[in-house]
């Protein structure tokens, strides 16, 4: 019996963020490579971090590129789906509204894999609005947790929807939170330095817990994009005092990532929006509890007062004017940092969610039985 062809439209590195890690995953997978005739274009333009979301003559010449790449493997391969992982709103999804057309002006059948979040805060908008009747008609979309139908539901039916959560792949020296009172307990920033992330909140907090006579070391790691220069982090850091006890890490992969992982006791993602960030998932298998705000499918991850604490209260928040509050984030971390038993429970708890959620095993037969659900129908 011959397998089913799937066209894979997808983000892969570089740059890395989280749907392009996803991206490869599938791309990798053994299961979903054995399981369909499988066949793959990368969507990424932007090469860097700082690229993303920009305009400009060079990035148009690289989406029509694009573009003639994806009609020409769908002439080629002539799929029985095309799954694809486009953005949803601004500059990027209207972009990505264009090959999604195309791909539905020849016929394709199309499943569409959302990352991120944002319909709800463009819907209102009278071109948007129309886009988006024509963008969402006759596919099937796969969110990464049950909070963010909210954000679609203007125009999908929740028959329509399937759930596949993000996953990362097991790491075997992933060590536990350990109860050691005699060292200067680690809060860790991995992801990257962006104002939409609460970088400024964050260092507004850690100021209050300097100022209470907290004794900590904050690392930071990730890149350097165009919402915050060097300079400017630089800056923020001295004008506040934290240059003794905060260190820039820069970007870092494999090993080297995870070396930070295993010193922390803390993680922290106070960010203004998020879809269901990878990171998280990261921190729960070093069994690290977590400090996040409750935007779009962080409790999906994060569950509140058992692996971590929620900054913004108790509904998940879609709308991207939600911003985490210094005094807020301070109070949840300086709980775990004089509680080093909490710490370990709260950490124990998210390894164990882990474990049974979100392991690349878990995620890729969900991912198979969801792509041959929707090349039979």
């Amino acid at each position: 019996m011959m397998k089913q062809k799937i066209l894979f439209i997808m983000h892969m590195p570089p740059p890395v963020h989280g749907a392009s890690m996803v991206g490869q995953f599938i791309h990798d997978s053994k299961l979903i490579n054995s399981s369909f005739d499988c066949h793959y274009v990368n969507l990424a333009v932007a090469t860097r971090l700082d690229e993303i979301g920009k305009g400009g003559w060079h990035k148009a010449k690289g989406v029509l590129k694009k573009l003639m790449e994806v009609r020409k493997a769908v002439k080629s391969v002539k799929p029985d789906l095309v799954y694809i992982t486009p953005n949803s709103a601004g500059i990027p999804f209207y972009k990505d509204f264009i090959t999604v057309m195309m791909l539905k002006m020849m016929g394709q059948k199309v499943v569409m894999h959302f990352h991120n979040k944002g319909v709800e805060t463009r819907q209102d908008k009278w071109l948007d609005n129309w886009m988006y009747k024509h963008y969402f008609k006759g596919v099937k979309l796969i969110l990464l947790a049950d909070a963010l139908y909210e954000d679609v539901k203007k125009y999908v039916k929740r028959e329509d929807v399937f759930v596949c959560s993000n996953a990362i792949p097991a790491i075997s020296n992933a060590n536990g939170v350990t109860v050691n009172s005699n060292h200067v307990p680690h809060i860790l920033w991995l992801t990257n330095i962006m104002k939409t992330k609460g970088i400024m909140e964050y260092l507004s907090a850690l100021k209050i817990l300097k100022d209470k006579g907290v004794k900590f070391q904050a690392d930071f790691v990730g890149g350097l994009t165009k919402e915050m220069s060097g300079d400017e982090f630089d800056s923020a850091l001295s004008m506040m005092g934290l240059n003794g006890c905060c260190t820039y890490y820069g970007p870092k992969y494999g090993d080297d990532k995870y070396s930070f992982f295993s010193q922390a006791d803390v993680f922290v993602l106070p960010s203004y929006t998020e879809a269901f960030p990878v990171s998280i998932l990261e921190a729960m298998q070093f069994a690290l509890p977590v400090v996040a705000s409750n935007v779009g499918g962080v409790s999906a991850e994060v569950e509140e007062g058992v692996s971590g604490f929620l900054l913004g209260g108790k509904q998940p928040i879609m709308m991207n004017t939600f911003r985490p509050d210094a005094n807020e984030i301070a109070d949840k971390i300086l709980l775990l940092l004089s509680n080093p038993d909490l710490r370990c429970k709260m950490g124990k708890a998210g390894r164990e969610k882990f474990e049974k959620e979100f392991t690349l095993e878990v995620f890729e037969k969900r991912m198979v039985e969801i792509l041959s659900n929707n090349v039979k129908c």
